[in-house]
């Protein structure tokens, strides 16, 4: 059984046969349309979505499936106080695979971790999106014929926005990859996703200023500044208008760079931009229910070859280390094992198997 919690979860290999899947999927949907009959899907969705759940569910009928699940915390069990784990637990008797949000960063993990069905993860806190981003890479690669020797452009919230995280962690594995990003200072890139390119020695640039990289990029993410992941409301009104992409900015661009976006946008592309055949956003969002049609058949065995187990390191347990950030799964839910992947070429160093926040231990 394998779940998809994070991008890193699928091989290079794995990510592009299941981009292909998903393309034939689009060229031939009748072909693919009986392939679930009896499967069910729970979509457990503890903060509001529009796109991600409508796609899964569209996803899951379109394959012949059902689908069960609720849309808010506040119609779940969880307003009683039960645990991800437990939800995840009981739902697994009642479903065959199950795709889950949770506004707490690690909480697809900790649900995978007691699930008896595949979980996947429909977006945790700020901390990973993965389906957004075989969205993403599914885009990319219809519309710039592959996804090396490229140069993305990342800008808006980049330091609370998940997409951005994972689309970065997903991209530095193919050759020729750069990224820039256009951030405010309060709004830049974690620290572990800079340690990441650091280490990885892979080109990056930061810049403040969206003008500074039109003319360069072959893709431009845009990303929208999230109200709901600020502490403060003054914080959010004074960096909410930060980034606006409008014709003029569209001037300065290549001809064939394209621009993405996970929406919901609220005003950091201009309606006028719609009209650019450079915009894909919208086109990006169709390509979301086709890949999770490829991933729901792959994590449920029904398309061949099926995806192999992967041999990933296992996280450990430190003695007398828990971990410091305090939008962490473990921060919330008593009984989480404290799990820790160690930090490659740093021993005093590790990373938290839930969240991939740092901490300092031996």
């Amino acid at each position: 059984m394998r779940h998809l919690i994070s991008p890193m979860d699928l091989s290079v290999q794995e990510t592009e046969e299941l981009l292909l899947l998903a393309e034939r999927i689009m060229d031939a949907p009748k072909d693919f349309s009986h392939l679930c009959d009896g499967k069910k899907l729970a979509t457990l969705f503890f903060e509001p979505s529009t796109r991600t759940r409508l796609s899964f569910e569209a996803a899951m009928l379109e394959l012949g499936g059902q689908v069960l699940g609720f849309s808010s915390a506040d119609s779940s069990s969880a307003a009683k106080g039960e645990t991800v784990s437990d939800t995840a637990r009981v739902v697994s008797c009642y479903a065959d695979i199950i795709a889950m949000r949770h506004p707490i960063e690690g909480a697809a993990a900790a649900a995978a971790a007691k699930a008896t069905v595949p979980v996947i993860n429909a977006g945790d806190g700020g901390h990973h999106h993965p389906t957004q981003t075989l969205t993403d890479l599914l885009t990319i690669h219809r519309w710039k014929g592959g996804l090396r020797n490229l140069t993305v452009g990342l800008c808006g919230d980049l330091k609370y926005g998940r997409t951005v995280h994972s689309l970065i962690k997903a991209m530095c594995r193919y050759e020729g990859v750069r990224f820039l990003l256009v951030s405010p200072p309060e709004l830049r890139v974690p620290d572990y996703i800079r340690e990441d390119l650091t280490a990885g020695s892979f080109p990056f640039q930061e810049v403040e200023r969206l003008e500074d990289a039109m003319d360069q990029v072959d893709i431009l993410y845009m990303t929208r500044v999230q109200r709901e992941r600020f502490a403060s409301e003054a914080d959010y009104l004074r960096l909410k208008d930060s980034y606006i992409l409008d014709t003029a900015k569209m001037k300065l661009a290549k001809e064939d760079m394209i621009v993405l976006h996970p929406l919901p946008r609220v005003n950091e592309i201009a309606p006028q931009v719609d009209n650019d055949p450079r915009a894909r956003y919208f086109e990006q969002a169709l390509c979301g229910k086709y890949v999770r049609m490829a991933l729901i058949l792959k994590l449920l065995g029904l398309a061949r070859p099926s995806l192999p187990e992967a041999a990933a390191p296992q996280p450990q347990i430190i003695p007398s280390l828990s971990c410091g950030n305090p939008k962490c799964i473990t921060a919330v839910q008593p009984g989480l094992p404290h799990l820790f992947h160690p930090v490659e070429g740093n021993a005093h160093l590790c990373r938290c198997a839930y969240c991939d926040h740092t901490c300092g231990g031996k």
